[in-house]
């Protein structure tokens, strides 16, 4: 059968997604444009928007978004909302708009010049609007429709000569170096944001992605990030302007004794980015308890700070293999959930991509941090969007629904929070939607809020329970291990101590206290729980619809996924 858009358009697959759209509620709309107060983002009515984005590359030498070979744009664009995401976070190279006959090429010629036949068949089939767009108009395109499926985009200046970022070496690192001109940056930062200056959905701009390489110092950061700001937000006063810092972007230390000199405020956020293979290769070798503190420790020195400085802290890329193989990259994630979720922090997730057209001279290769699966059919690990989920709805901010401040108890291996039936007889993980209200008072005592009710150990490998003698010693939990994430009881005074637990049912229990220190070979998942405060409204509804979305996730994508298109590019 000849393929034609009707018929795209009806395959099962995308008429179960524009169902599951039509009839899944939304949260409220965000009133654009956003700003900053304090250390939060913020819509145009003072509410807080928690950016939940992921990274989309339209950076690499064909300079076209990746995947449009695979899917159609729209398919795309809406598998991302299903999947929790509010925000695309979508890379471009300076060259896009800076050399008018590489910007000016058709997407048809950009494949075809790098020897992408194939991938050029597929964008035909897939997308044939867009084959012969220029590659500008393509950007925009893209931009276009995913603000038509309610998703904002931060617009990232990724790197200058198309291609794979990064190497120290690239001579893309740092300004003045070969194809880092900083004149040519400035005036591409103007027409990039001069571009979208009419686009209500393009909220941000990230000015420079992870500057590096021997050249790299701070005098120069502060003089030409400094303009760049002034420039970009002169040319678009509505978007968020943000700065990455120094090493990859690992290291904002410098702004702890001097901050940027702009002429405008509430507009200013500044990025961090974090992998588990930054970390030296400790998660792979040492205790994870030790390497989390160490980690955490180093990234408060870095960047961190900057939140109880009251400036919004946006960790832009983060991400893990995918396959679940690699358990220096497990140990890491829950890491790096349990920080999240403590810090309510805004990310973006690297990577959407599943594959892409080229990739360092290969063609097709399979990005295995990419939340898609290769040919873009699917999650490629829906068990961890499921973990992913628990961070993408904020727990504070300004104008949430009123509610006290309480405690929620979350477990990032599962991306999982405690809670309690209705007779309050069983505690187990479910959704952080459904989370128990709790409070971790100064007698250390973990407190069902508005009742009398207070957690307690019954024994070892015995599910914990909830009882009214708070005053008993067992009734206090201290959190210990260098992670601060083991939270522990001790049964009697000799110094007898279990620690939160779960079993393979999600029962909360009390279990000997595991992989305190030392041991790297050793998995404490199970006993990490992290101590949250939250201000949202008890089960609230917003993160219900999440959830909502996720539940689905799964069938949106059909084991057979549309074949008749993916045997292209």
């Amino acid at each position: 059968m000849a393929i034609t858009r009707s018929t795209i358009a009806m395959t099962p697959s995308l008429l179960f997604l524009l169902f599951l759209f039509a009839t899944t509620a939304s949260p409220a709309p965000i009133a654009l444009p956003l700003s900053t107060s304090s250390r939060w983002v913020v819509d145009d009515d003072g509410r807080r928007v928690k950016l939940a984005c992921v990274n989309w590359a339209a950076h690499l030498e064909p300079a076209v978004a990746e995947g449009l070979s695979k899917q159609p744009l729209d398919a795309i664009s809406k598998s991302v909302a299903a999947m929790g995401f509010n925000c695309v976070r979508l890379t471009w190279p300076l060259y896009l708009l800076t050399d008018s006959s590489f910007g000016s090429l058709t997407v048809r010629q950009s494949l075809e010049r790098l020897g992408l036949a194939e991938s050029a068949a597929g964008v035909r089939v897939n997308n044939p609007g867009l084959l012969d767009l220029t590659l500008v108009q393509a950007f925009q395109a893209v931009v276009s429709n995913l603000a038509s499926n309610s998703l904002m985009v931060i617009l990232d200046n990724q790197i200058s000569k198309p291609g794979w970022c990064c190497s120290k070496y690239d001579d893309n690192g740092f300004f003045g170096d070969k194809y880092f001109d900083t004149d040519e940056w400035l005036r591409g930062l103007e027409m990039m944001a001069t571009m979208f200056n009419s686009s209500a959905s393009v909220v941000g701009m990230s000015l420079r992605n992870e500057l590096r390489g021997p050249k790299q110092n701070v005098s120069l950061w502060y003089r030409y990030m400094q303009r760049g700001a002034e420039i970009v937000h002169s040319a678009n006063p509505d978007i968020l302007v943000i700065l990455s810092g120094l090493d990859y972007d690992k290291d904002l230390s410098f702004l702890s004794e001097k901050q940027v000199n702009l002429s405008f405020t509430k507009k200013l956020v500044f990025e961090y980015h974090w992998y588990g293979f930054s970390d030296g290769g400790d998660w792979g070798s040492q205790n994870p308890n030790e390497v989390c503190a160490m980690v955490i420790g180093n990234i408060t020195r870095k960047g961190g700070f900057l939140l109880e400085q009251g400036w919004p802290l946006f960790l832009s890329e983060f991400g893990i293999d995918q396959r679940g193989v690699n358990e220096a990259d497990n140990h890491f994630l829950s890491c790096f959930l349990s920080f999240a979720a403590e810090k309510d922090i805004d990310w973006a997730l690297w990577a959407l991509q599943g594959s892409y057209y080229i990739r360092e001279g290969q063609l097709g290769l399979d990005e295995t941090y990419g939340a898609l699966s290769w040919d873009w059919c699917k999650a490629r690990n829906s068990s961890f969007i499921q973990r992913l989920s628990a961070i993408q709805s904020p727990f504070q901010g300004p104008g949430l629904p009123k509610s006290s401040p309480y405690n929620m108890i979350f477990h990032p291996s599962t991306g999982l929070c405690i809670v309690t039936n209705s007779q309050l007889k069983q505690l187990q993980l479910g959704q952080c939607a459904e989370s128990s209200a709790w409070s971790y008072t100064r007698q250390k005592n973990l407190v069902l809020k508005g009742t009398k009710y207070c957690l307690q150990p019954e024994g070892v490998s015995k599910p914990a329970k909830l009882g009214v003698g708070c005053k008993v010693s067992t009734a206090k939990w201290d959190l210990i291990s260098s992670s601060k994430m083991h939270i522990s009881s001790n049964l009697t005074n000799n110094g007898n101590n279990v620690c939160l637990d779960i079993d393979d049912n999600g029962t909360i229990m009390t279990n000997r206290c595991k992989c305190l220190s030392l041991d790297g070979t050793c998995n404490p998942g199970s006993q990490w729980f992290k101590i949250i405060r939250s201000s949202r409204e008890v089960n609230d509804q917003i993160f219900k619809q999440h959830r909502s979305q996720f539940v689905q996730v799964e069938q949106l994508y059909p084991d057979d996924c549309r074949k008749d298109r993916n045997s292209l590019a």
